[in-house]
């Protein structure tokens, strides 16, 4: 049985003539004469007394004709609800990151600005495990509408979002930092560069995440060569930033993660300011989006960013 063959019987009830009934259902009489037989085969009943002018109901049509306008009516409602459903979750904008920046950023500073401009954010928090090429990846195919990473022209990952079919807002600036533990005369355990007699341990990061190509080439470009020998990679900077903490070696860390660590004497700068690495953090879009929330969200988003001093745009 098909829905439409309910609201068929429901105006040919109503109107009591098959041609009226079928013009208001925008088919043709031999149409809806065929569905209704259909009902009734299906129902095993006669429904239409059609010997009779005006067309009437048969004792059984009277009782079908109440549990189709129920029927079509739920049927009705719930299409409703469905495509209101649909509404939200499309109104939603998907955004992904890595989780260093979901920590530093999310609840900090994105989380209210979906909130105070009223547009909805989902956060896929399977993209705290992406590899780097990942997020290009998934922007492209359309699995997120938002991705907030770290960018240097040395990030060789995200030249993909390069392509003119992208554009980006710089949320703000960061840098690398080398950093170790304390030792037991809450001094730095470990100091750059270290000697070829006894190279220091670092605490390095996977070929796939965003910061090791960053920092391999800047080391190579420092006046003084650094002497490291490594011990552990890690994917992500929270884990870096756990080893360091107990003592296993030196790595190099956002500075925004470690400002706290810095100021409580829990960690401390392993070299000068010449081992710092510039970085932007830099939130992106496909330009081309057909999200209807998300043009109006990003604007927003720029308005913000150039109020505070920090814009810069690529569209």
């Amino acid at each position: 049985m098909e829905l439409r063959w309910l609201d068929d019987f429901i105006a040919l009830a109503r109107t009591r003539h098959f041609s009226r009934a079928a013009e208001e259902r925008n088919v043709t009489q031999p149409t809806l004469s065929r569905r209704i037989k259909l009902l009734e085969d299906e129902m095993g009943v006669t429904l239409i007394d059609r010997n009779t002018l005006p067309l009437s109901l048969t004792p059984a049509g009277e009782i079908f004709l109440s549990g189709a306008e129920n029927m079509s009516r739920i049927a009705r409602d719930t299409k409703s609800q469905c495509r209101e459903i649909r509404k939200q979750v499309d109104s939603r904008l998907r955004f992904a990151t890595t989780q260093t920046l979901y920590l530093l950023f999310y609840r900090n500073w994105l989380m209210p600005a979906s909130e105070r401009h009223g547009f909805p954010i989902d956060l896929n928090l399977n993209s705290t495990s992406w590899a780097a090429s990942d997020f290009v990846s998934a922007l492209t195919q359309g699995q997120c509408d938002l991705v907030l990473c770290y960018w240097h022209p040395l990030i060789n990952f995200i030249q993909g979002f390069d392509d003119p079919g992208f554009e980006y807002l710089v949320v703000c600036d960061d840098e690398l930092v080398p950093v170790t533990a304390l030792g037991e005369d809450n001094q730095p355990l470990f100091r750059l560069p270290g000697t070829s007699r006894n190279p220091l341990p670092y605490i390095s990061y996977h070929n796939s995440s965003f910061l090791r190509p960053l920092i391999d080439h800047s080391l190579q470009q420092t006046a003084e060569t650094p002497h490291l020998v490594t011990i552990n990679e890690n994917m992500l900077s929270v884990s870096v930033k756990a080893m360091i903490k107990e003592s296993f070696g030196v790595g190099w860390l956002p500075k925004r993660l470690i400002n706290e660590s810095l100021t409580y004497n829990r960690l401390a700068l392993a070299g000068d300011a010449q081992w710092n690495i510039p970085l932007q953090i830099r939130l992106y879009r496909l330009k081309d989006s057909h999200r209807a929330t998300l043009d109006p969200f990003w604007e927003k988003m720029r308005a913000e960013l150039q109020t505070d001093g920090l814009i810069e745009t690529k569209s």
